[in-house]
């Protein structure tokens, strides 16, 4: 239950940040500031001394959350989604190099089939809304904040072989990461403009519940269920994300930007699945 509670906050974000009427650097700022308050003063333990590993992955942290509030203010929500969705064949390109983690034959078959995915994605996934003005840019966008989460994922892997089962590192990451992007997004956001009290209430919305509690359930439920169920389960936020979005503002994602979509999110759970298959063999 706390899995698929953390994956329907994480799924809000794109429908909240197209409401908000404040700029992409603005948001990003107050976004990041609320969030990083509220995953110190939920998760105790990321208020533990960081270290330059923890500073290290939380810089990733920050280009992802940054390209995926910019992402969104240009593209559709599910296209945002779906493109960020293909972070496992990042991060199965990374592990070789930063973790010396051996890839299967299986694993480069399944970055065939991400890459596919990916393709339809940037081929039908141009369609202009007033929520997404420049597709083509957002979508870029997109890709770059799943390439930077691929770092993250395997930088949280780094902190967790250093830490064992302490995950304050990885929850310091994040609140650092937040930190990162209220720094880089402050200049962009002055002079702030006043807003509307809805805008204020959307970004204070997105730090608290979409970051921050969504990190709770997050951290306190991944030591409790199978790696299986975790990954299905949180597969919740790229289904539901493009419905928000598609109920709020009228985004309708293009018949290729769907079957990619698809591709993408039955790749990744069957993935899960095969993993899972192989650790209980």
């Amino acid at each position: 239950m706390q899995l698929v509670l953390a994956a329907i906050c994480f799924s809000t974000a794109g429908v909240a940040i197209k409401w908000s009427g404040f700029g992409a650097w603005q948001i990003a700022a107050v976004r990041a500031f609320v969030a990083m308050l509220a995953i110190l003063a939920l998760i105790p333990e990321a208020r533990g001394r960081w270290s330059w590993r923890v500073g290290l992955v939380g810089l990733a942290y920050a280009a992802a959350g940054l390209l995926f509030v910019f992402a969104n203010k240009l593209t559709t929500a599910a296209n945002t989604v779906f493109l960020q969705a293909t972070n496992p064949l990042f991060v199965v390109a990374l592990a070789p190099w930063l973790l010396r983690e051996r890839v299967r034959a299986a694993d480069l078959a399944f970055m065939g089939v991400l890459a596919a995915g990916l393709a339809l994605l940037f081929v039908g996934g141009q369609r202009h809304f007033a929520t997404a003005p420049d597709p083509v840019l957002g979508n870029v966008l997109a890709a770059g904040s799943a390439v930077a989460w691929a770092f993250t994922v395997t930088g949280y892997r780094w902190l967790a072989r250093q830490g064992g089962a302490d995950h304050g590192p990885i929850a310091g990451a994040a609140a650092c990461g937040n930190l990162i992007v209220f720094l880089v997004c402050l200049p962009g956001a002055l002079p702030v403009a006043a807003g509307r009290a809805t805008d204020w209430l959307v970004v204070i919305y997105l730090g608290v519940f979409q970051l921050g509690l969504a990190y709770v359930f997050l951290s306190r439920a991944i030591t409790q269920v199978p790696a299986l169920e975790a990954s299905l389960f949180l597969l919740v936020e790229p289904v539901l994300s493009p419905v928000w979005a598609w109920l709020a503002h009228g985004e309708t994602p293009g018949p290729l930007a769907v079957i990619g979509g698809a591709v993408i999110l039955t790749a990744t759970a069957l993935k899960a699945w095969t993993d899972t298959q192989l650790v209980a063999a």
